[in-house]
């Protein structure tokens, strides 16, 4: 199955299927590159990094695997120079490739390698987590962490190719399932209400469930590629959630604990503000507890308040928020900071 990001300078396609990850040389072959980067964690070099390594060997391609430490706690600007100096060590050129393999965390930091280095080489996205074949490496978002915030350096930097691979999902520690699905409700809330009811099953279609958000989200990106108007909505529940991340130093919860959180965060400042949205707020407690997901917090006010105003979605005193008017209908507000920092709940 592939889905195609269609964009103005020219598209790629993710192709969708079990067992790709041993493919990856043939499908890598057509971009006439012939030597590739392959970049991943420690965790997950020693997982798939001889597979994929094999592979592209099989394809007459030749690969060489940089790593670095897992974690979020990694995904800094001290952890993208030690790989682009390693590119450099390496004698790589911006006529090679660089594949990210992993979960968001390497194809965040992997993909801001390949925007800078050398001013450019060519990226190809190879997804292991369930998060990042539903959200992080469809879209070019690029970005390391610093201590003032997330995201806050990266880059703009559109994949060659993405290869997301559901087998991969079988090694995956239970925790990272559910926060990968915390990405997969996010959809369902914003555009696709009927998508909630594939994930109320014990035996989840996998490969349907990540073409149908990488649907979505290609026709958001297409749309708005630099994330000033309609992809915004894929910004539901991150608003809150960068601040999680940021207030718990990027290791007191995962990503996905921090949206799934800051969904909920969202929807009771709405209903405290009187939208009509208790009908969307029941549902989605119903399914972060199904998942095991957070609904709150245990962050100081003040700390996650500070975080919110350092967020990416702030012009001035207001901040692009996204809200709900039912399950599968967001909307973008500009709300004032104060607002949502008084609402802290």
């Amino acid at each position: 199955m592939t889905v195609t990001v269609p964009l103005p300078q020219g598209g790629y396609p993710v192709h969708i299927q079990p067992g790709a990850l041993r493919q990856t040389g043939a499908l890598l072959a057509p971009l006439g590159i012939d030597r590739w980067a392959v970049t991943a964690d420690e965790t997950v070099a020693a997982l798939y990094g001889g597979a994929v390594l094999d592979s592209l060997r099989s394809a007459g391609l030749s690969g060489q695997l940089l790593t670095f430490p897992a974690g979020e706690a990694h995904k800094t600007p001290e952890t993208w120079l030690s790989l682009c100096r390693q590119l450099a060590q390496e004698g790589f050129t911006r006529s090679d490739g660089l594949l990210a393999l992993g979960g968001g965390v390497t194809g965040d930091m992997a993909g801001f390698v390949a925007a800078c280095y050398q001013r450019g080489m060519a990226l190809a996205q190879l997804p292991t987590t369930l998060l990042s074949q539903v959200d992080s490496a469809v879209g070019g978002k690029t970005a390391v962490d610093l201590p003032e915030g997330k995201n806050l350096l990266g880059a703009f930097y559109q994949p060659r190719l993405v290869i997301a691979d559901p087998d991969c999902l079988t090694t995956l520690p239970r925790r990272e399932l559910r926060c990968g699905m915390a990405e997969v409700i996010k959809y369902g809330f914003i555009q696709d209400a009927g998508l909630l009811d594939a994930l109320e099953t014990d035996t989840p279609d996998w490969t349907a469930i990540i073409a149908r958000c990488l649907t979505i989200k290609a026709a958001l990106v297409a749309a708005d590629e630099r994330d000033t108007g309609a992809r915004r909505l894929l910004n539901f529940g991150h608003t809150f959630g960068h601040a999680y991340e940021a207030a718990g130093g990027y290791a007191a919860c995962t990503h996905g604990e921090a949206v799934a959180a800051g969904m909920a965060a969202m929807l009771r400042w709405q209903l405290r503000r009187g939208d009509g949205v208790q009908a969307a707020y029941d549902r989605l407690l119903a399914l972060l507890e199904r998942w095991e997901l957070p609904c709150t917090m245990p962050f100081v006010k003040e700390t996650v308040s500070r975080y919110l105003a350092r967020d990416k979605k702030c012009e001035g005193d207001t901040l692009h928020a996204v809200l709900l008017r039912a399950i599968g209908d967001a909307y973008v507000e500009d709300v004032p900071l104060a607002a949502l920092q008084e609402g802290l709940a």
